[in-house]
Order: structure tokens, then C-alpha cells, then sequence
């Protein structure tokens, strides 16, 4: 085991790290975004072909993430250091754990205004404020809300208190619980929506948009879409798994907590899919708009149905949670960093962190009104941030830590960690070597548009890829082809 001797508070049980891992994958997009590229690449064929993802790059790379943090028991920075400390590597990797903290510190500086939306129209259902005939309207109202920067500024803040307030209090009093009744509570709110939604008279439309197999309409696009949703779905890259790893007891089996992580984060995107698409369809809607669904034509609908304000109120406040619990995890790292390493009490890391955070995420709420024509090479700070964070930092990161895992660090300590059997530990290592760095190469390339992709995505291309890849691999790292065993 490691030679960490650091006392560090860990997770009640394993149940805590699954509902707080999960509660950071289940964000905003998983809530609109999941459901509608189901519906548009192919239905069942292209949730098959995004499970396949999941498990062929999301959980090679999570559980890579969760027993780095475990073996080291500390923020990314000094997990990571100290994991390859203890293979006689180079302190240097911890610039991985570094560039994951700063990822998610970045993500929520704009994340917070997104997630401000959310408040905010959860307020507007309560007391009307979102009243309107048409979509026109909707669009008058939703524009109106970012112009203001007092408005916008007023909720992106709220969010950033409220995420401050429960982080603060600690893993076990303030994330661990708040997590034990905000994502039950969001799945038993969406199971009432998706009750209504089965008498609204567009839950069989819903059913078939969302899970009819037509392998036809699942292009390469949609393959990509797949491939890319199933890596940054899970958080990873951004210091948030990797830390709630650290609390993660030794008892635990990472592979089963990963693969429950997984499943629920997938159930969940269906779920709001069976959710939302039924009020779409009975009010002949459009499906596909994106962030327009959430804001714009989901508030009209509600204003059509029997109990609309109800059903309504319910469904924001379940967004917002979903907003607030992944707000939670990407301030995490940064916070345990600065109890792990600089001596700063929970509280005091939480609020400095916050009064940092609170500076940034005003410079990114201010790219919609008044900062409108503050711009560096045609971005605005909310674009940069999520330019940087989205296109480089959280590819590269889960690049390096699935290389990190594969090639640098002793294999003994992960065949440990891992606890698993000789043939599962041999297959996640091939998937974390060369299945899941090709992977994460191919939503890299893309994302950056540095070439058309679509050739990565016929299978002759991608096994030879492979085999290339692992005799190279397999050639550079002899001592890998005959692991000791502890």
C-alpha cells in the first residue's frame, strides 16, 4: 500500500462516492444535450455505440483517475505526485495534477453564469416571469435575462455562495450530504415528469425518438458525438474524480463504484430524455434546439399543460440541482489542495476559493451585456473558457493520465489498487495504453479541427491504429510485457 500515512476524511461508503461522482457527471448538458443526440444519430443504435464508448474510453480513464487518488490520498497535484514518487519517477508528472485542478477551477468560472440560467428561471416560474405566446417571446425573455448584469451577476453569484456554503463544510457534512438528498431527490422528480409525460400523448413519439434502432442514421458524425460525450460526460480531466477518489475507502472495489458511476450517469440522461421529449412532442415542438429546448420552448410548453406551473417549478428546481452538484465536484480539487498543501482551514479555502472564482466568473458573466465588446482574437472570456478547458485541457489532461497509468507508473501499484483479477487487470490495461489514449486522440483532432476525423471512424483505420500503437508501445516499455507480480 502507499506509504501515505496523511489521516484524510473519506466518503461514509461507497454509495457516497457514487452519488457524488454522479451528481458531477449529471450537469446541465447531460440533461438536454444526451437525450437530443440520442434521438438525432440513431436512437437505440447510437446509445449502444456511446455505451460502447463509455466503456471502451470513460471507464478505463475514471478508474485510472479514482486510484491515482486513492493510492495517493491527496488533491490531483500530491496524488499524483506521490504515486509516481513511489515508482522512482519524476515529480514532474504532477503538472497533470496541476492542469487538472486549474481545468475544473476554469470550467466553474463560467459554468456558475450557466448554471445562473437555471436559478434564475426556476424564480421566473415561481413568480410568472416567463409568461409568453410564442417562441419569440421566450427568446425576448431569455436575451433580456443576460443582458442585465445585475440580474445575471445576482444568480451566477448565488450559485457560487451556494456551492461555497456545502463545499465548506466538508466532505461528509456538506458534499456527502447534500449529494444523499439532491440526486434522489432529482431522480424522483424526473420519474414524475416522466409519469405526466406518459399521459401528455407524446410519450410514444419520445419512445421512438429516443430508442428506435436505426444503425442508418448513425454517421460518423454521430459515432464522434459518441465517442466525445462518453469522455467528457464522466468529469474527467478535471481534478473531480481524481479527488473524490482520495476519499474513496480502501475497502471499496473501484471497478464496481466506476461502472455504477457509469450506469447511473447514463440512466439519468435517459431519464430526463423520457422526461422532456414527451412535452416536446405533444406540443409539436422541435427537439432538436439545444439550450433553446431548456429555455425557451420547455417554458411554453409547460404553459399548454394541465399544472404546467407545477410540473414546471419541478423541472427547474431538478435542473438546478443538477447545476449545483457538479459545481460541487469542480471546486473540490482546488479546495483540498489548499487544505492538503498550504495548512488553510476547510472553510477559509472554500471562501478564498470562492472570492477568486467570483472575480473570473464576473468577467465571463459580463461577455453577455456590458463586456460584449471585450474581446481577445474574436473570444470573450466565457468563450476562451470554454474554449481552453473543453478543446486542450481536458484532452491532453485525460491523454497524460491514461499514458501516465499505462506506461510510467509501476504496474504493481495499479494490479494493487485495483484489486482486480489477472485477466481484468490485463484488459484494462490494454484499454488505458492504447485503446482509450487513440480514443481521446480522435475527439482531440477533431474538436480542434485540426483535420477531418471522419477516416478514424472506419474500423480498418482504427485497428490498425491499435496494432500499430501497441507494438510500438510494447516495444518501448519491455519491462511492461513481463509485469512482476507483488
Amino acid at each position: 500500500m502507499t506509504t501515505n500515512t496523511q489521516s484524510r476524511t473519506q466518503w461514509l461508503g461507497r454509495w457516497g462516492f457514487v452519488l457524488a461522482a454522479t451528481g458531477s457527471a449529471v450537469g446541465l448538458g447531460n440533461i438536454w444535450k444526451f437525450p437530443y443526440m440520442t434521438g438525432e444519430y440513431g436512437g437505440g443504435a447510437f446509445v449502444l455505440v456511446y455505451l460502447a464508448c463509455i466503456l471502451a474510453v470513460g471507464v478505463p480513464v475514471m478508474m485510472t483517475e479514482i486510484a491515482f487518488g486513492r493510492r495517493g490520498r491527496g488533491s490531483p497535484i500530491d496524488a499524483v505526485r506521490r504515486v509516481v514518487t513511489e515508482s522512482g519517477r519524476t515529480s514532474a508528472w504532477s503538472l497533470l495534477g496541476w492542469m487538472a485542478m486549474l481545468c475544473g477551477f476554469m470550467i466553474l468560472s463560467f459554468y456558475v453564469v450557466v448554471a445562473g440560467w437555471s436559478f434564475s428561471y426556476l424564480w421566473k416560474m415561481l413568480t410568472g416571469g416567463l409568461a409568453g405566446s410564442g417562441v419569440d417571446d421566450m427568446v425576448a425573455i431569455f436575451v433580456a435575462n443576460n443582458e442585465n448584469p445585475w440580474n445575471l451577476g445576482f444568480w451566477s453569484t448565488l450559485v457560487t455562495l451556494a456551492t461555497m456554503f456545502i463545499v465548506g463544510r466538508g466532505v461528509q457534512a456538506g458534499i456527502e450530504k447534500s449529494v444523499s438528498w439532491m440526486m434522489p431527490g432529482m431522480v424522483v422528480m424526473l420519474l414524475v415528469l416522466i409519469v405526466y409525460g406518459v399521459f401528455s400523448g407524446g410519450f410514444g413519439e419520445a419512445l421512438r425518438f429516443l430508442f428506435v434502432f436505426d444503425a442508418g442514421s448513425l454517421s460518423s458524425d454521430g459515432m464522434l458525438a459518441a465517442l466525445g460525450h462518453a469522455f467528457f460526460t464522466l468529469s474527467l480531466a478535471s481534478g473531480a474524480i481524481l479527488t473524490y477518489g482520495s476519499y474513496l475507502p480502501a475497502r471499496a472495489s473501484i471497478a464496481r463504484t466506476t461502472l455504477s458511476v457509469a450506469l447511473a450517469d447514463t440512466l439519468v440522461a435517459l431519464m430526463a430524455g423520457l422526461a422532456i421529449f414527451p412535452v416536446i412532442f405533444a406540443n409539436g415542438m422541435d427537439p432538436g434546439e439545444g439550450p433553446g429546448l431548456i429555455f425557451m420552448s420547455l417554458p411554453l410548453a409547460f404553459q399548454a399543460m394541465p399544472l404546467g406551473t407545477l410540473f414546471g417549478i419541478l423541472f427547474f428546481v431538478m435542473l438546478s440541482m443538477a447545476a449545483l452538484t457538479s459545481s460541487i465536484s469542480m471546486v473540490e480539487a482546488t479546495v483540498s489542495w489548499l487544505c492538503d498543501s498550504k495548512g488553510f482551514t476547510r472553510r477559509a479555502a472554500a471562501w478564498g476559493t470562492g472570492i477568486v472564482l467570483w472575480l473570473i466568473s464576473t468577467l465571463a458573466m459580463l461577455s453577455f451585456n456590458l463586456g460584449a465588446d471585450w474581446t481577445l482574437a474574436g473570444k470573450h472570456a466565457f468563450d476562451w473558457l470554454d474554449y481552453l478547458t473543453s478543446r486542450w485541457m481536458m484532452p491532453l489532461g485525460g491523454l497524460g493520465m491514461a499514458l501516465l497509468a499505462g506506461f510510467v507508473v509501476r504496474s504493481e501499484i495499479f494490479r494493487e489498487e485495483l484489486g482486480l483479477s489477472p485477466a481484468w487487470y490485463a484488459l484494462w490495461l490494454f484499454m488505458v495504453r492504447y485503446v482509450s489514449p487513440l480514443g481521446i486522440l480522435v475527439v482531440f483532432i477533431d474538436a480542434l479541427g485540426i483535420a477531418r476525423v471522419e477516416f478514424a471512424l472506419h474500423w480498418p483505420w482504427l485497428l490498425g491504429a491499435l496494432v500499430v500503437l501497441t507494438l510500438a508501445g510494447e516495444m518501448a516499455s519491455p519491462r511492461l510485457r513481463r509485469p512482476r507480480h507483488g
